[in-house]
This record gives C-alpha cells, structure tokens and sequence, in this order.
C-alpha cells in the first residue's frame, strides 16, 4: 500500500488547559483537535486565535495522510515518526476515525518532507 502525505496550510499551536476547563471559544479554523483527559483538555488549533496567556507551543504544521484508512492497518504512526526521529525532527500525532495527522514544527517542515520522502512517502 502506497501512503500519500498532504501538507495542510496554515499554523497550528498546541495548547494546554485545565482539566476541567470548557472548550473555548477561541479554538477555531480548519484544523482543530480537543482531547480531554482527567490530567488536561488539549486543543490544536489555528494558532492566529490563541490568547497570549494560553500555555501554548506555537508554529506547528500538519502532514495529513490521505485516507480513509482501514482499521485493521497496523504500523502506520511508527512508520511515519520512525524517518522523522532518525532526522531528530519531533513529532505530534493525531488520529481521527478516517486518518492520521502528524505535525512537525515549522522550522522543520522542509527537512521533514525531505525525511518523509526519502522513506518512500508520496507529498
């Protein structure tokens, strides 16, 4: 199976709030991920709507893989962040239902692509 990458546009920032904090309002755009644990609720987002005074990490930018991919699939986060921690870029992953999303800072973007094509990966 051939894994095609896409480079979604725009900046994300990856922020931490309370555990027992509401969604905010501010947690907008085209990309937004909310994961609440009994530790934190975790918001990814447009990073241009953050408050300053959010404990955030900004400039992060996403590589989609094209789904949908099946859920018996099996390897494909440890196959994507295996290149990129050989190349000492970090890593974010987020799964939905149909895909997986890895986010790699922005200053690291071009190297990543590199890294990811180099280890066969369609972008």
């Amino acid at each position: 199976m051939t894994i095609r990458l896409r480079i979604l546009p725009g900046t994300l920032a990856i922020c931490r709030l309370g555990p027992e904090e509401a969604v905010p309002a501010w947690a907008g755009g085209r990309f937004v991920a909310i994961t609440r644990t009994p530790g934190e609720l975790s918001v990814v987002c447009d990073e241009a709507g953050v408050p300053g005074e959010v404990r955030a990490e900004h400039g992060w930018r996403a590589f989609e893989v094209e789904g949908p991919l099946d859920f018996g699939l099996t390897g494909v986060l440890a196959a994507l962040t295996t290149p990129l921690a050989e190349a000492r870029i970090p890593a974010f992953a987020i799964s939905t239902f149909d895909t997986d999303y890895l986010l790699v800072p922005g200053r690291h973007l071009p190297e990543a692509a590199e890294a990811l094509r180099r280890a066969g990966y369609q972008l």
